[in-house]
C-alpha cells in the first residue's frame, strides 16, 4: 500500500470514528505490558525496548577532570530529566491552561439554556412632565421601591444544542494537544540530553588528544640533531595549539548544550549538568527493521496531533449545521419585567406613593416570555454566516491533511536517520580504535631509528604522528555524533509513531 493510501485510510478512520462518537482503536502489533503507573489509556502500538548499550573496553575515557574556574556539576540521567520534561516545561504549563480553560468554555456552553438568578432592591424617583395614556402632559412627582428576585434567560434554542457538541470538541482537541505538547517536549528533551552526551563524549576524546599532542611535542624536542628538521618541532606545536583551540571550543559546546538542557527543565541556569550514564550509551527503542509502511499506518492513527485536528474538524461541522438552522430555530427570552430595565427583578415587595413618600408594601410578579424567529438581514447574514462556516470546515480539512502528510515525512526522515546512523556507529567504533591504536603505535616509531647506508633515520617521521592525531580526533567527532544522532533518530521515531511521552521515564527506569 503507497503512502497516499495509507493517509487517506487515515483520514476516514478518523472521521468514520469521530461520527460514531468514539475514539479510534490503534493496531496493536505486539503487545507490551507498561506498569501500572502508566494510564491505562496509554496507546500500545509498538512493540517498544529500552536497550541500552555501551561498548565495551573502548579505549577513550568517559570522564572529564573538573577546572578550577568551571561551574557547579548538576548530576542528572535520562529517567529523570523525562521526569522532569512532564511537569516543568513552560510549554506543558501553557497546553494544560489551554485545558482548563476549554473545559470552562465547555461547562459554560452546557448551561446557556440556564437563567441567570438576579436578587437585590429598586429605587426608583420621577420628578416632572410625563405624557399619560390620553396624550398630555402632566406633571408628576413619584417614588417606589422593590425588594426581590427574578430569573432570566435569553438564548437562541440553536445555540443550546449546537454550542455545547461543538464546545466538546474544542476540549477533546485542546486535551490531544496537551498529549503533544508533551510528546513534543519529551523529544525536545531527549535532543537536548543526547546533544550534551555528545559534547561530554567529544570533549574527553579531545582530552586524550591533546596529552597525545602535547606528549609529541616532547618527544619531537628530544630527537637527536639531524633526526628530524626544526621544521617539525615547528608542525607539532602548531597541532597542539589546534587541539587545544577544539578543546577549548568544546567545553563551550558542552556548556551551551548543558544551557538548552537547563532551560527546558527549568534548573538552576547556572549549573552544568553531568548525565552519569557513558557518553556513548546508545539507546534502542524501535527496530529500523520495521516496515516503513507499518510505521506510517501506525503514526496516522495514533499521533495526538491527529486527534486534535479531527475534533477541530467536528467542531468545524458543528457550528456549520448551527448556522444552517438558525433562522429555523427559535430564540427563548424569559426576562423579569418588574423593574426597569427588563431582566432584572420580577418578584418580591413593591411600594411606593406621590413624592418621596414610600408607602404600602405588597407582593409583586411580573414576567415575560417570548418564543421568536430571526431572519438576519433578510437572511443575507445568515447566508454569510454559513458561508464563512463552510470556509472554516475546509480550512480545517485541509489542515487535518496537511498533518498527516507531515506526520508522514516525520516518520519517513525519522526511520532513514535511525538506519544511517546505526550504519555510522557500527563504522565509527571500530575506526576510533583503530585510530587510537595508530596513534599508539605511531608514537613507538617515533623513538625507534633504522640506518640506510651510512644515514640514521627516524622509523616513524613527526608529520606522521600529526596525521595520527588528526585521524584519532576525527574519528573520536564522528563516533560520538554518530551516536548522538543514532539516540535522538531513536527517541524521533519514538514520537513520530505517536508513543505516549509518559511512558518513557518508565521504559528508562526498567
Amino acid at each position: 500500500m503507497n503512502l497516499r493510501a495509507f493517509q487517506l485510510l487515515g483520514l476516514s478512520l478518523l472521521l468514520a470514528t469521530s461520527a460514531r462518537g468514539q475514539s479510534p482503536q490503534l493496531p496493536r502489533v505486539v503487545e507490551v505490558q507498561w506498569k501500572s503507573s502508566v494510564p491505562k489509556s496509554a496507546p500500545v502500538i509498538l512493540q517498544v525496548s529500552n536497550e541500552v548499550t555501551v561498548p565495551k573496553d573502548l579505549p577513550v575515557p568517559f570522564t572529564i577532570p573538573p577546572k578550577a574556574d568551571a561551574p557547579a556539576v548538576l548530576p542528572i540521567n535520562l529517567a529523570t530529566a523525562f521526569e522532569l520534561a512532564n511537569v516543568r516545561p513552560l510549554d506543558v504549563q501553557i497546553a494544560s491552561q489551554q485545558v482548563r480553560i476549554a473545559a470552562a468554555q465547555y461547562d459554560r456552553a452546557k448551561f446557556l439554556w440556564a437563567p441567570s438568578i438576579i436578587v437585590g432592591a429598586d429605587w426608583f424617583r420621577h420628578q416632572g412632565v410625563v405624557q399619560n395614556f390620553q396624550g398630555a402632559i402632566v406633571d408628576q412627582s413619584r417614588s417606589s421601591v422593590m425588594v426581590g428576585g427574578g430569573a432570566n434567560a435569553v438564548f437562541g434554542l440553536n445555540d443550546a444544542i449546537f454550542a455545547p457538541l461543538a464546545a466538546r470538541q474544542d476540549l477533546t482537541a485542546r486535551r490531544a494537544n496537551f498529549r503533544a505538547v508533551n510528546n513534543d517536549m519529551a523529544l525536545a528533551v531527549a535532543e537536548a540530553y543526547f546533544l550534551v552526551q555528545q559534547a561530554r563524549g567529544e570533549l574527553a576524546g579531545a582530552l586524550v588528544v591533546v596529552k597525545e599532542a602535547e606528549e609529541l611535542v616532547r618527544r619531537t624536542k628530544q630527537l637527536a640533531e639531524g633526526l628530524a628538521p626544526p621544521m617539525e618541532a615547528t608542525r607539532s606545536r602548531v597541532e597542539l595549539a589546534r587541539r587545544l583551540q577544539t578543546l577549548a571550543t568544546l567545553r563551550e559546546n558542552w556548556r551551551s548544550a548543558s544551557a538548552e538542557l537547563v532551560r527546558l527543565l527549568r534548573l538552576d541556569p547556572a549549573a552544568v549538568v553531568e548525565p552519569i550514564e557513558p557518553a556513548d550509551m546508545t539507546i534502542r527503542l524501535i527496530e529500523p527493521a520495521i516496515a516503513l509502511d507499518d510505521l506510517i499506518a501506525i503514526g496516522l492513527t495514533s499521533r495526538p496531533e491527529l486527534a486534535a485536528n479531527q475534533a477541530i474538524v467536528q467542531a468545524s461541522l458543528q457550528r456549520l449545521r448551527q448556522e444552517k438552522l438558525r433562522p429555523l430555530v427559535p430564540s427563548l427570552l424569559l426576562r423579569s419585567v418588574g423593574t426597569n430595565p427588563s431582566g432584572s427583578l420580577a418578584y418580591g415587595a413593591f411600594g411606593g406613593g406621590p413624592g418621596t413618600n414610600i408607602g404600602s408594601m405588597q407582593s409583586r410578579f411580573d414576567y415575560d416570555a417570548q418564543v421568536v424567529w430571526e431572519l438576519q438581514n433578510f437572511g443575507l447574514g445568515n447566508k454569510a454566516r454559513i458561508d464563512e462556516r463552510k470556509a472554516e470546515r475546509e480550512i480545517a480539512l485541509y489542515e487535518l491533511l496537511k498533518v498527516q502528510d507531515r506526520i508522514a515525512a516525520e516518520i519517513v526522515q525519522a526511520q532513514a536517520q535511525v538506519i544511517s546512523s546505526r550504519d555510522r556507529v557500527t563504522a565509527s567504533e571500530p575506526a576510533l580504535r583503530d585510530a587510537l591504536e595508530s596513534l599508539q603505535k605511531n608514537m613507538e616509531g617515533l623513538a625507534q631509528t633504522r640506518r640506510v647506508g651510512n644515514t640514521l633515520i627516524l622509523v616513524v617521521r613527526p608529520q606522521e604522528v600529526v596525521a595520527a592525531l588528526q585521524a584519532l580526533a576525527q574519528a573520536n567527532s564522528d563516533y560520538h555524533q554518530a551516536v548522538a544522532d543514532f539516540n535522538r533518530a531513536q527517541f524521533r521515531l519514538y514520537r513520530a509513531t505517536g508513543h505516549p511521552a509518559q511512558c518513557l521515564m518508565k521504559l528508562m527506569n526498567k
